[in-house]
């Protein structure tokens, strides 16, 4: 359909800026209505939550969504992947409750883990019916599904900070009940728009077949997991809630700055599979589109870092700014390195190179694990950051030595043009200005002017961008 693509990345930006927009406020609430201490430990709490919820998720929301846009009974999808969560999240949060009730003496951060991982739950068990409206394209019904908690939390901690009522125990209860109300919301709204039966009905063969499938996936998911927080369990336990406080700062701003991808990457899955699937690779979009995400990710970091100090100290009172300037240098080297594996990544699985993935993923892993084990003791955040950084740049090199496509072989370049450009334009902004506003708008245009030089940016783009769009 005309212009399908484009409407569909429009739902899912709108989508992504309003989550991010909330993710924002709800994070500018905590971290400066509690002290460090408090907002160290429930972001080490989300993290452990986070990464196991992850894990037994068992790949299945890949696959569920590789299923559908290939042509899947979407029902038998939901009806198999109904049943994992409900008896994968049962029996977690049962094991949670039990070594509760076990142990005579429980310190408080087990009972805030307890209390946030109903919220938690909650999230777990509308993901099969996220992933379903996401593999069969329904973007705008997606968009409404995964807003409903935010807004909650959001505005139910505003009005906590605004009363002078934010506390742990309140900020822990808007958590569960902005989770809970987006399961009832979820389940409402895929029954009144998609009309799918909810049938919950165990077929042993069915969840085999879809458990044997995703194996491969499973690895991969138990270790990005691992490795998406593992630096903030590291840092919780091995330095300090305080120091976790402060990364876990930088991090968010980081994930936050990843909005265009975050953007960009659902649309990827069911295109690329229908794609390979017609064996009809449009090589110059493909070629295109990793320029523009370069150029993207490039000048995200540029921004963040040329305004991260006076903006960041301003809007906390000093508490992350200046003591994150290093850690968020060395994050957002990261961002390109992001973007490019991400394409490739969404390129070899719907090509269903399965085990590949899973070898970079275990390489990747034991780069950061290793990384953050030496670092961390010595460096403590900024060690964490280069952690990270290392272990991105090894499964980039990883995915280009695996790519097979010979017209991709030197899709690096736009990656190294457009950072080495960022990096120039930020370090001559600063150089020759004072005051960030100046320092921003001198940046951006010696970054224009480095991408054009370097063909990062070319006229004949205008055409092939209409190409791309007009779908």
């Amino acid at each position: 359909m005309k212009q399908r693509l484009i409407r569909n990345l429009s739902v899912n930006g709108i989508q992504l800026i309003l989550n991010q927009l909330l993710g924002l406020g709800i994070f500018y609430v905590l971290s400066t209505g509690l002290d460090k201490n408090n907002f160290g430990q429930i972001n080490l709490g989300l993290a452990i939550l986070l990464a196991v919820f992850n894990i037994l998720s068992f790949g299945i929301d890949q696959i569920a969504i590789k299923k559908i846009a290939s042509g899947v009974d979407a029902t038998n999808i939901l009806s198999i992947y109904l049943t994992h969560v409900l008896i994968t999240g049962l029996l977690f949060y049962g094991l949670l409750f039990l070594g509760y009730a076990l142990f005579s003496q429980i310190n408080s951060f087990y009972s805030l883990l307890l209390l946030i991982g109903i919220g938690k739950l909650m999230i777990f068990l509308s993901t099969p019916f996220k992933q379903v409206a996401n593999g069969m394209e329904r973007f705008k019904l997606l968009a409404y599904m995964s807003v409903i908690s935010n807004v909650i939390r959001c505005i139910g901690l505003i009005i906590l900070a605004t009363t002078h009522y934010l506390s742990l125990h309140n900020v822990i209860f808007i958590f569960i009940s902005g989770d809970i109300m987006e399961l009832v919301v979820v389940i409402y709204l895929f029954k009144r728009a998609v009309k799918l039966p909810l049938i919950i009905k165990w077929d042993r063969a069915g969840y085999s077949n879809l458990l044997r499938e995703s194996l491969p996936q499973t690895g991969v998911v138990l270790i990005t997991s691992a490795l998406a927080r593992f630096d903030w369990i590291f840092i919780g336990f091995m330095v300090s809630a305080v120091k976790l406080a402060e990364y876990s700062f930088a991090y968010k701003i980081f994930e936050i700055s990843t909005l265009p991808l975050l953007a960009i990457a659902p649309l990827l899955i069911p295109r690329f599979t229908k794609q390979f699937l017609q064996t009809v690779i449009k090589i110059k979009e493909l070629q295109l589109l990793v320029r523009a995400e370069m150029i993207i990710a490039a000048f995200t970091g540029l921004l963040l870092n040329s305004c991260w100090s006076p903006v960041i100290d301003k809007i906390t009172s000093g508490k992350y700014g200046l003591i994150n300037v290093k850690t968020i240098f060395i994050l957002s080297l990261c961002l390109p390195l992001l973007y490019l594996n991400n394409f490739l990544w969404t390129i070899y699985f719907a090509q269903g190179r399965m085990k590949m993935i899973l070898g970079s993923f275990i390489i990747t892993f034991l780069v950061n694990v290793i990384g953050d084990v030496i670092l961390i003791p010595y460096f403590k955040n900024e060690g964490a950051a280069f952690a990270f950084l290392a272990a991105c740049l090894v499964q980039t090199i990883y995915y280009l030595k695996k790519n097979t496509i010979n017209e991709l072989k030197r899709i690096w370049h736009p990656l190294f043009f457009c950072t080495i450009s960022a990096l120039l334009s930020g370090f001559a902004s600063t150089m020759l200005f004072t005051g960030y506003p100046l320092i921003i708008a001198s940046g951006i245009v010696f970054y224009i002017v480095l991408l054009f030089a370097t063909a990062q940016i070319r006229l004949s783009d205008r055409k092939q961008l209409r190409s791309l769009f007009n779908v």
